[in-house]
């Protein structure tokens, strides 16, 4: 059997039969990129909006947040490496039919909710999935939102972000030698985040980590990148804390944080210090 190049990231994983890609959630089966985390959920909550963070749509709100498993990215300071980085066989999950979890968050609007939030681990590399239970929950009149790393490419993602309607995109740093730590690529990121604002209410989340990503000056170019796309990007400043394999990291200080959320405040008009 021929081998398979999935072309949802930029990884574009080069699968032979039954081989399973960098981010654990997709494989070749029968000569077919197949996700195998499809419908199996390892997360469902009714949060807050601001939880995702979203602070400037629909305020106020609650969101049914659903997670699976797998990510393409493999960040060492994940906060929620045990579904981001687990395989299949590694924990349990609960299959959720689309249709069934569009129901769940129809019955839920008189607790405020809104629609569905695809989040917690990596959801895109669960592409179908999010793309089955958008459609659905767009004819219901129900509030898609996407909570992403931004790294994947543009083409599949010009068949998903018009069901969209709300994306936080984590913009992990500003440089090129971050973003390959993480096994990512800033560029492609970049790409991503100029393209979802053409379609939907975007705002970012960069987690701010001691030593590696906290200068003043990637602040600025990081700020103005944003500026350049619009000015009205909320950005979320947010502070670290040890997890993962960065537990021997010191957690953030607050005044850092407010330091660079300052910077940030120079060019965007909304800019928001998160766990604080």
């Amino acid at each position: 059997m021929s081998k398979k190049t999935c072309p949802l990231c930029p990884h574009h994983c080069n699968l032979g039969e039954n081989q399973t890609g960098l981010c654990g959630a997709r494989r070749n089966i029968d000569g077919k990129i197949t996700p195998i985390n499809y419908g199996k959920l390892t997360a469902i909550a009714l949060d807050p909006i601001e939880k995702k963070p979203l602070n400037r749509f629909y305020p106020g709100s609650s969101i049914l947040s659903v997670g699976s498993f797998g990510c393409n990215l493999k960040c060492s300071f994940c906060q929620n490496h045990h579904i981001s980085m687990a395989g299949e066989d590694d924990l349990e999950t609960q299959y959720v039919k689309p249709e069934n979890l569009v129901s769940i968050a129809w019955d839920l609007r008189n607790r405020r909710n809104i629609g569905i939030a695809y989040t917690y681990n990596e959801p895109l590399v669960g592409y179908e999935y999010v793309m089955d239970c958008a459609k659905l929950a767009r004819e219901k009149n129900l509030k898609n939102v996407l909570v992403t790393n931004g790294c994947f490419c543009q083409d599949p993602m010009k068949e998903l972000l018009p069901l969209i309607d709300a994306v936080n995109i984590d913009l992990k740093g500003y440089t090129p030698e971050f973003y390959k730590k993480l096994g990512g690529d800033l560029e492609i990121v970049k790409n991503f985040i100029k393209l979802a604002a053409k379609y939907c209410h975007v705002e970012i989340t960069t987690l701010i980590i001691p030593g590696e990503n906290d200068g003043e000056n990637e602040m600025r170019e990081l700020s103005g990148f944003i500026s350049s796309v619009s000015s009205d990007i909320p950005l979320h400043v947010t502070r670290f804390f040890p997890n993962y394999k960065m537990r021997d990291k010191r957690p953030t200080e607050v005044g850092r944080v407010y330091g660079l959320a300052d910077i940030a405040r120079e060019k965007l008009k909304y800019v928001y210090e998160g766990n604080c």
